[in-house]
């Protein structure tokens, strides 16, 4: 789901640690909110395109179910 190499390895005792500025600190949490913008973005897209196609399958449900019942009660008057 997250990119690989997006993220530091976790600080291990014996080993150097990153000291980060409030400036990088800033930068990375900006481009971590701007990565999950453009996944909600494209999460959104998706949705609004399978909502319209569910709507677009349930008005042919609905049209082909009233075509069955209309010939069905033409078959039954004869």
């Amino acid at each position: 789901m997250y990119p690989q190499g997006r993220h530091p390895a976790p600080h291990q005792p014996g080993q150097p640690g990153f000291k980060f500025t409030v400036a990088e600190s800033c930068d990375r949490i900006k481009d971590e909110f701007q990565f999950l913008q453009a996944q909600y973005h494209s999460l959104k897209v998706e949705y609004d395109k399978l909502a319209n196609e569910k709507t677009e399958m349930q008005r042919h449900y609905v049209m082909y179910y009233e075509m069955s019942y209309g010939l069905n009660i033409e078959m039954h008057k004869q």
